[in-house]
């Protein structure tokens, strides 16, 4: 069977699924009703914000709206497809990664390429200089609006057997979750496995995988120091994470209401970036058993302090073969990537692809 019918199928499915009594929206209750998916539950902090959002999305707003929202885990959905499904309309909102989204268009990828922006700072002017045009693209190829783009928080490292720096990482299977990822795990002598959040634990447990990459507070509340020993805090990227709604849905409000819902998001994505800034602190304490250990779980993981030397060959990885590498692919999608990769993100962060 095909790839397409696959996928046909799929949306079918969860369509069938969306349409049960359960799920569907109240017809007439409202004058705007939103099928909303979000992040798996799994990620405690961010999906009571997204809880919190669309529960009081009326009140925010003024508006006669009604948001019908479930996380991917109750869905039963797989993160690679939400951005397909609210394309053709299944959900009219949802929630994905940028290197989720990647899979169907490495272009999207540019937007938080690995160590392009090793801080926050620097992430927030990449994330500017690329939203138009990363915008841009998903409207023209996925029939979608982009309502916000946020991170979830550095992307580090969680291993089972030791190691004590990124050398040590040659010959262990690493879990990886878009290319760019792949191609600096290759660079560093890992082999990388493409995992869904959801399928880290158990492969952490059988050894499927060695090492898994996600945040500090993702690691945690996934309880993945359970089923690793060794924690290093390299932020390699940041995992760009969007709100998308589908073009139609969006188009089908009025130009007043259309103003107020996209407020409504700003502020949402404000609060995520302030997620990111306020929590990674207290989960790197609470994965190694260090004070003051507030919010997160508790464990006794071993810190591996990244040195300059973790430095230099995630720099040399980078340069040698994670911009060649996107670049080769994005160009093979969209002959013009590399170019306006150096005038976005490239001119704000002093790298170039040549």
């Amino acid at each position: 069977m095909s790839k397409m019918k696959h996928a046909a199928i799929g949306i079918s499915a969860v369509a069938a699924f969306l349409l049960a009594p359960q799920f569907a929206p109240s017809v007439g209750a409202a004058d705007i009703n939103l099928r909303a998916s979000g992040i798996p539950s799994t990620h405690k902090y961010h999906i009571a914000l997204e809880r919190d959002f669309y529960k009081t999305l009326a009140a925010k707003t003024g508006l006669d709206v009604e948001a019908n929202f479930n996380s991917l885990d109750v869905l039963g959905v797989a993160m690679k497809d939400t951005l397909r499904l609210a394309r053709v309309g299944t959900f009219d909102v949802v929630e994905t990664t940028a290197g989720e989204a990647a899979r169907d268009d490495p272009f999207l990828e540019g937007l938080d390429l690995i160590g392009v922006s090793p801080s926050l700072e620097t992430l927030k002017k990449a994330v500017e200089a690329y939203r138009k045009v990363f915008s841009d693209r998903v409207e023209k190829r996925f029939n979608a609006k982009v309502m916000t783009l946020w991170p979830y928080g550095p992307q580090v490292f969680y291993c089972k057997p030791k190691i004590t720096g990124l050398a040590d990482l040659k010959g262990l299977k690493v879990r990886s979750y878009t290319p760019s990822m792949s191609a600096v795990l290759e660079a560093l002598g890992a082999i990388p496995v493409a995992l869904s959040f959801k399928e880290v634990y158990p492969a952490l447990q059988r050894g499927v995988t060695d090492c898994s990459i996600t945040s500090p507070t993702s690691g945690n509340t996934g309880n993945w120091p359970e089923v690793t020993k060794y924690y290093m805090p390299l932020g390699i990227n940041w995992s760009v994470n969007a709100h998308f709604m589908n073009l139609d849905t969006w188009k089908k409000m009025s130009p007043q209401a259309q103003k107020k819902i996209a407020a409504a998001y700003v502020k949402l994505e404000e609060k995520f970036w302030n997620l990111a800034r306020n929590n990674n602190g207290d989960a790197n304490n609470c994965n190694t058993g260090k004070d003051p250990c507030t919010k997160f779980k508790r464990f006794k993981m071993n810190l591996v302090v990244p040195s300059e030397a973790d430095s230099k060959l995630l720099h040399t990885a980078v340069s040698q073969s994670v911009l060649p590498a996107w670049a080769k692919s994005c160009n093979a999608a969209e002959p013009t990537c590399s170019k306006i990769w150096n005038e976005t993100v490239g001119k704000a962060r002093g790298f170039t692809i040549k």
